[in-house]
C-alpha cells in the first residue's frame, strides 16, 4: 500500500471514539471488522475475544474507557472510509472491494467530499 502525501480525513462523529484511541489505521481495521456488528466492550477484556484478538488487550482495555461514547452497533462508516483510503493512496477499485460496493459509489463517496469551487 503506498502512502500519499494527503491527510487523513476528519473522522465523522460515530468514528470519532474510535479514531481518538485507536489511530486511524486500526480504526479501519476494527471497522472493517466489525462494521454493522452489535459488539459488547467488556470492561475486563479476555483474550478469547474477537476484539481483543484483533486489537491487542490494550487497545481493547483502552476502549473500555470510552465505551460510553461508542454505539452499540460499529458504523459502516463507508464515506469516511473512501476519504481514508484514498488518503492512503488506494485505487478506486480497492476501495470498491474494501467497502463491498460499486467503483460507481466510490467515485459518489469521493466526489460529494471533494472541495466545491466558489461561485463566480
Amino acid at each position: 500500500m503506498t502512502v500519499s502525501n494527503l491527510t487523513h480525513p476528519k473522522p465523522t462523529t460515530q468514528d470519532k471514539p474510535y479514531f481518538e484511541v485507536l489511530g486511524l489505521d486500526v480504526t479501519l481495521r476494527f471497522i472493517e471488522a466489525f462494521a454493522g456488528i452489535e459488539i459488547y466492550i467488556s470492561d475486563n477484556p479476555q483474550t478469547h475475544s474477537s476484539v481483543v484478538a484483533l486489537l491487542g488487550y490494550d487497545k481493547a482495555k483502552a476502549l473500555t474507557g470510552i465505551s460510553d461514547r461508542l454505539q452499540p452497533r460499529v458504523p459502516l462508516a463507508k464515506n469516511w472510509r473512501a476519504l481514508a483510503y484514498k488518503a492512503q493512496g488506494l485505487l478506486t477499485v480497492q476501495i470498491a472491494r474494501k467497502l463491498c460496493v460499486t467503483d460507481v459509489a466510490v467515485r459518489n463517496f469521493l466526489r460529494a467530499e471533494a472541495p466545491k469551487d466558489p461561485i463566480r
